[in-house]
């Protein structure tokens, strides 16, 4: 039952990471420069 219990853990909290980086890419941010794309010279673009 304690097998079963972190797994779903484990599975929610990647599901919540992909979930983030997913809405970070629709609200374009890059995952290499931190959302400043004034920083990375226009590479998130």
């Amino acid at each position: 039952m304690g097998t079963a219990i972190a797994g779903l853990v484990v599975v929610a909290v990647v599901w919540l990471a992909v979930r983030s980086m997913v809405k970070d890419k629709k609200s374009r941010k890059s995952l290499q420069c931190g959302g400043d794309c004034s920083r990375c010279g226009g590479h998130c673009h």
